[in-house]
């Protein structure tokens, strides 16, 4: 149980999904640790606990603790708000990449946790294996349908 729902009296968990503009994946492995950096700060800023996270490379899960005195809608505005601006600050080269300074894409997916934490932690840390498990399975040669076929 986190630290807030002992001394707090509350429990407000969600598993939440967010990405980066276009999806990007060479710029976003590019500032991964400055990310997670700016993601912790901005969370322990607001009183948000990370239970859980992890960035694939073209996502976000975070698994977190919200004090019931933030929506999740006005919290996950101020994460990707401030996140796009301290990122844009840090790396004033991707302002001609993205231009108007906004680093994530538009909303992001959010279901409350409940009694399923040890599920949702167990899939945000297993998700980057998974993936590239199923890309190992969807993966075949390709195959000229038009090619010399033998008799």
């Amino acid at each position: 149980m986190c630290i807030q729902c002992l001394t707090q009296g509350w429990i407000c968990k969600y598993h939440i999904v967010f990405t980066p503009k276009y999806r990007r994946k060479i710029e976003f492995n590019q500032y991964k640790r400055d990310i997670v950096d700016i993601i912790k700060r901005l969370c322990k800023y607001k009183g948000v606990e990370i239970i859980e996270g992890h960035i694939m490379p073209d996502h976000i899960h975070l698994l977190l603790s919200i004090p019931p005195k933030y929506s999740v809608s006005s919290f996950m505005g101020y994460l990707k708000g401030k996140s796009s601006l301290m990122i844009f600050d840090m790396h004033a080269n991707l302002k001609y990449k993205y231009g108007n300074r906004k680093f994530w894409a538009e909303g992001y997916y959010v279901s409350t946790v409940g009694l399923n934490e040890g599920t949702i932690r167990k899939y945000i840390k297993d998700q980057e294996a998974h993936d590239i498990a199923i890309d190992k399975l969807t993966t075949k040669e390709y195959t000229n349908p038009f090619g010399n076929k033998k008799k």
